[in-house]
């Protein structure tokens, strides 16, 4: 086992837990633009006819203002340039405004998910250069996608279209299916886990730590946590998503929770596995769960 000191991002949160069972909120700025969506209304900028909206703060990063999307009625429909494209399979139409419903999104949920090709393309969460992101769901039991198209133009994030079409053959689809099964299926599952698994965790002894170890098939049924099984979300900063990709990422992110679960899948010999598991969800010092050690023979 191996581990790296976390250093002084942890003292500081440390220091800041005042109740025992309380956990870090890493979505702090998110949270509290979800939680005071409802008294914002007054302080959206109105839409003015000729130069249209004005960018406001949560326009800097494109993870708060999907957020403040989400959660502002107002906002919303301030945002979404209508009538909107709106493409059902292979049907286009247009939605107006006096039509249109609001959509929560993945707020709702006390989670999300991301999906990416390699490890280098999550350092896209955050960027605040993208002027054009997606937002997807994946729906694993019909195999449709709904996406959202959003662009930054002038400073401001506009929806402009959505899409719901069939997964196309290749497209990702050879992944769709086999994360479907994995999920729903504990006997497939077992036959398609690296063994042993590795496996990056907060060491539960020492808190300043990040441990670095391998379960079995067995501690994999122990640690495991409940994966999304209906449903995927997916935020397309620009990241990769090649049908031909042998590497796999899903990043399962808590809302406001301090939740954080990333699984690493890759093909090995035509068949996708699950090699790698992390779990660095950050909790205060006094907050006690169970250890690899408690399980190792």
């Amino acid at each position: 086992m191996r581990k790296i000191g976390l250093g002084f991002f942890l003292l500081v949160f440390l220091m800041s837990c005042g109740n025992k069972k309380m956990k870090m909120d890493p979505f702090a700025t998110i949270t509290n633009l979800v939680d005071s969506a409802s008294h914002k209304v007054d302080t959206v900028p109105e839409v003015e006819e000729d130069n249209g909206p004005k960018p406001i703060e949560a326009d800097e990063s494109f993870d708060d203002f999907i957020y403040s999307y989400a959660s502002d009625d107002a906002l919303q429909r301030q945002r979404t340039k209508f009538p909107l494209p709106f493409y059902n399979v292979d049907t286009p139409s247009k939605i107006e405004k006096e039509d249109w419903e609001h959509d929560y999104l993945f707020t709702q949920q006390s989670y999300y998910t991301l999906l990416f090709d390699d490890e280098d393309d999550l350092e896209l969460v955050g960027d605040t250069a993208l002027t054009s992101v997606q937002v997807e769901w994946i729906f694993l039991e019909n195999r449709m996608v709904k996406k959202y198209y959003f662009e930054r133009t002038k400073g401001v994030w506009m929806l402009e279209a959505i899409n719901l079409r069939q997964i196309e053959q290749g497209e990702n689809e050879d992944f769709v299916a086999f994360y479907s099964r994995f999920v729903t299926d504990s006997i497939y599952q077992s036959r398609h886990i690296r063994e042993p698994l590795e496996y990056i965790t907060i060491d539960p002894d020492d808190e300043f730590s990040i441990l670095e170890t391998t379960l079995d098939l067995n501690q994999w049924y122990a640690f495991r946590p409940v994966l999304p099984v209906d449903k995927l979300s997916n935020i397309n900063y620009g990241q990769k998503n090649s049908d031909n990709s042998n590497t796999k990422i899903l990043k399962v992110n808590g809302i406001g929770n301090g939740y954080t679960n990333i699984f690493y899948f890759r093909r090995h010999r035509g068949e996708w596995e699950l090699h790698k598991y992390e779990d660095t969800s950050i909790y205060c010092l006094l907050y006690t769960s169970p250890s690899p050690r408690d399980y190792a023979a």
